[in-house]
């Protein structure tokens, strides 16, 4: 593993390392006003939420790594306050790119980007019409990082009063992200565009505690088959499902172990191996693993039970409750 310190590491440098390896980073649209009117629209990946009572959310609008200058976006919120935050679609992607251009100050990259103004209800800068989301927003607070060792970097910290949703991309009331269409930052000049096929659910934990990695007794622990997934999604349950000796009984009339796996069919694939005798510990492993890939954790179980009869007694005494 390569390590680097960064007091040694040229500030280009560290950049791309830093933003390679925190990402993918979601992108505010800011549109902000001077004091002497001018607006200013630019996007930001140092960006995120923070809070939700009340709404917080935050920008780091740092000073230029190629130019050295200070960012408009920066000075026009500490001179008014305000701005406005609009998501970046794919269907903006190169219209955010050329807002991004270092344009002289004054210039309105509305207009250079060919972009919708519409008027904020709470705040004097408008939003980006052809955002499925936008927040109106005014600063809390500015956090100058590091000045004192030549750092360049900002946090600013903005109070989200108004937010636009579009009705286009909701399902039953709730923002589905599938049709949100989102871009985000990677490192260097790369992009992550959130289609609906790389979206998936995932439900959080509730209040009953699954047993943890630590109650999976060694052989399922330190398994070279199964991975550190694999482990966690074992590791979930909150009880362990019931020894089903009818999991022994072939089910279907499957004669290849690999044929089944590589059809994405788990339960052939055990009923093959058991019918076969070749149900030894590791391919065991592997079958169990393929019936979490599918999200099966009871077929995982019951698969690993048959694998490892010896511990059962010892997980059924330890499991929680």
């Amino acid at each position: 593993m390569i390590t680097y310190d960064p007091s040694t590491v040229p500030h280009a440098q560290m950049h791309g390392i830093l933003l390679s390896g925190v990402a993918p980073r979601p992108i505010a649209f800011v549109a902000s006003r001077s004091a002497q009117g001018d607006i200013n629209l630019a996007p930001f990946s140092f960006f995120n939420a923070f809070a939700s009572k009340p709404p917080v959310v935050a920008i780091g609008p740092a000073v230029s790594v190629r130019s050295g200058k200070v960012k408009d976006t920066w000075r026009n919120i500490l001179e008014t306050g305000e701005c406005t935050i609009s998501v970046v679609t794919y269907g903006m992607l190169h219209q955010m790119n050329l807002a991004a251009a270092e344009y002289p100050h004054g210039t309105d990259e509305f207009v250079k980007a060919g972009l919708t103004k519409v008027p904020a209800e709470t705040v004097d800068v408008p939003y980006v019409g052809e955002s499925p989301f936008v927040m109106e927003c005014r600063l809390v607070q500015n956090i100058e990082l590091f000045r004192e060792e030549g750092g360049n970097g900002n946090i600013m910290l903005l109070r989200v009063h108004r937010i636009h949703v579009k009705e286009s991309v909701l399902t039953e009331g709730k923002i589905d992200p599938r049709k949100m269409d989102l871009v985000a930052r990677m490192g260097y000049h790369w992009y992550a565009r959130v289609t609906p096929d790389v979206c998936f659910e995932l439900p959080q934990p509730g209040e009953k505690l699954g047993i943890g990695v630590d109650a999976l007794p060694e052989p399922i622990r330190t398994s070279p088959i199964l991975t550190g997934n694999d482990l966690g999604q074992l590791a979930s349950v909150v009880t362990l499902p019931t020894p089903d000796p009818q999991w022994r009984e072939p089910r279907s009339h499957a004669d290849s172990v690999e044929h089944e796996l590589i059809a994405g069919n788990p339960r052939g694939a055990l009923d093959a191996a058991i019918r076969n005798n070749s149900a030894s510990v590791w391919m065991l492993h592997r079958i169990a693993h393929a019936f979490l890939e599918k999200g099966d954790t009871v077929g995982a179980w019951q698969t690993l039970y048959i694998a490892h009869p010896e511990v059962v007694p010892q997980l059924l005494t330890n499991a929680v409750v």
